[in-house]
């Protein structure tokens, strides 16, 4: 694997996507570039930046305990990244640089995810899996995991309806899109447990909301949301 990766860094050398230096797809510089958020914010349309973990009257009927994100999704250079990261070739090593975003975002809160809690990327279906190649969220997941030395549980959540791409629907459309496509296998990997939900992006959390409604259903005691951006 290693003369494979060696081969392909000669001849097809990485570059960073927004100054072009050869080495990594985000360079130190423009990674400094990057605002990543220091505070827990609300769930909220209009979020309440929160020094402590918790909600504000407008999100108590979320089941998603908190949310922990590193970059605004209106960020041009993050829209670039995770484009890059799962439509346009799909590559598959920005999972280092974008997992390091959110690993910063957690330094800068001076927060760190508990090592009894597990972490369950918001999972594909099969179809989409083998289109892209892999579960983006799975390998930001995974990339976390090893960071924290928290177990990662990717056989959990499973995805068993193939709905239509998000992206283009209002935000009730969303809801009502991402109805009964979870479900969990293998319970007693939850039961009790505080779960951290893996994703790239958090837009209405509509996706998230019924992750977490079948996780807590199979008995997981908590369930915080971590991913990259937030829409």
């Amino acid at each position: 694997m290693k003369i494979k990766e060696s081969f392909l860094d000669l001849f097809f050398p990485k570059t960073c996507l927004f100054c072009q230096r050869e080495g990594e797809y985000l360079c130190q510089d423009c990674f400094a570039l990057l605002e990543v958020s220091e505070y827990q914010y609300c769930l909220c349309k209009n979020p309440l930046r929160l020094p402590q973990a918790g909600k504000c009257r407008k999100c108590q009927r979320k089941s998603l305990n908190g949310l922990y994100f590193a970059l605004s999704y209106q960020n041009s250079f993050c829209q670039k990244l995770i484009r890059q990261f799962k439509y346009e070739n799909a590559v598959k090593e920005l999972a280092k640089p974008l997992s390091s975003l959110i690993i910063a975002h957690f330094q800068l809160s001076n927060k760190l995810p508990t090592k009894e809690g597990v972490s369950i990327p918001v999972p594909l279906t099969k179809k989409r899996l083998k289109w892209r190649g892999f579960n983006q969220a799975e390998e930001i997941a995974k990339e976390l995991s090893n960071s924290w030395g928290i177990s990662l549980v990717s056989n959990c959540l499973i995805k068993v309806k193939e709905n239509p791409p998000q992206v283009e629907l209002s935000e009730e459309e969303r809801m009502e899109n991402a109805k009964g496509v979870f479900q969990v296998q293998n319970k007693k990997e939850i039961i009790g447990k505080k779960i951290f939900l893996i994703d790239d992006v958090y837009t209405t959390g509509s996706t998230m909301e019924e992750a977490v409604r079948v996780l807590k259903a199979a008995g997981a005691k908590e369930v915080w949301g971590i991913t990259v951006a937030r829409g």
